[in-house]
């Protein structure tokens, strides 16, 4: 399993490549050296809490069946973007445990280890404890998607130099959409919000996308 240093690495190189297309080198600059860079800093120094198991490991309930939905096949990287935003906003801890919902998000990730950049989206899913609180109250989340588009700056990059895409073909794409969550138990309730985020799809020639990264910030 990569270490911290490593995840960092790959998310550095991931938000290169697509920034790059994105805001050009200046733009690059700045996002680098952004405020997160203390956040940067303190992970290279904390281990990952996403894929290791807690100290003291809670119950999990026994999962009743079902499955996170298997990657589209399309090389469209658009309508990839909108089917695994959906996924990546829906959860169901009534039937699923922690560990077989990180595994199904697994499937949509590339293969591709250079540009694969699992802490992003693996620092989306609640942790191992926090999942079996939310299981005791049977929380389930479901999302619709409203649209998806290429970022305004990184089309005009790509029509700029189309040719720099031709060797990661990684292209960004913003996404939005609604997550609403329903839980049940003496606070029992429903909950909706307005989501938003870009990711980073790969889809190479003759192949069928695959998600890279969930970008730290959207860009619209």
């Amino acid at each position: 399993m990569p270490g911290p240093g490593s995840s960092v690495l790959h998310r550095s190189l991931i938000v290169a490549v697509v920034l790059a297309l994105l805001t050009g080198l200046a733009g690059l600059v700045a996002f680098l050296t952004r405020e997160d860079t203390r956040t940067t800093a303190e992970r290279e120094s904390v281990p990952e809490t996403r894929q290791s198991a807690p100290s003291a490991p809670a119950p999990v309930k026994v999962p009743k069946g079902g499955q996170v939905a298997a990657p589209v096949s399309t090389s469209d990287p658009v309508e990839f973007a909108k089917a695994a935003a959906k996924v990546l906003w829906s959860y169901d801890t009534r039937r699923l445990s922690q560990p077989e919902h990180i595994a199904g998000l697994k499937r949509w990730m590339t293969t591709d280890k250079k540009y694969a950049d699992w802490s992003s989206v693996a620092d989306l899913v609640p942790d191992p404890v926090l999942w079996s609180r939310m299981s005791d109250q049977d929380q389930y989340a479901t999302a619709t998607v409203g649209e998806g588009h290429f970022p305004q700056a990184f089309k005009t990059a790509l029509a700029a130099d189309p040719g720099a895409i031709t060797d990661a073909y990684i292209y960004a794409v913003t996404v939005t959409g609604r997550q609403s969550i329903t839980w049940t138990g003496s606070d029992q309730g429903t909950g909706a919000e307005a989501r938003s985020s870009t990711l980073a799809v790969q889809c190479r020639p003759n192949r069928d996308c695959r998600l890279a990264a969930v970008l730290p910030t959207t860009a619209p």
